[in-house]
């Protein structure tokens, strides 16, 4: 079972979302969202394939994906609130996925 920690985080630039994740072996994508500026809660939606979260990391705004594509989408996607993560995300120095794609 998961936790607010249990899927790595990597920080983003968004004015809506602080960090997202992805778990392949659940299908499972974790987004921490902002929350008046500072990190809030860790939020993880089911059946999202590591094509979507390549989909979402690779958005050139990835709040606007999420928004557009992923929330309207709760019964494809449900979604459960996990609470605070105690750890700090690191900062992406690149787009996730940049870094791999520029290793390829």
């Amino acid at each position: 079972m998961h936790t607010a920690n249990s899927i790595p985080l990597t920080a983003i630039v968004s004015s809506q979302i602080a960090a997202i994740g992805h778990d392949e072996a659940t299908n499972t994508l974790a987004i921490q969202f902002l929350s008046k500026g500072a990190k809030g809660n860790v939020y993880h939606y089911a059946n999202f394939s590591a094509a979507d979260y390549a989909a979402l990391a690779g958005a050139e705004s990835i709040g606007s994906h999420f928004y557009k594509s992923i929330k309207p989408k709760a019964d494809k996607h449900p979604f459960k609130n996990m609470g605070m993560a105690s750890a700090t995300p690191e900062v992406a120095a690149e787009p996730p996925l940049a870094a791999e794609q520029a290793s390829e």
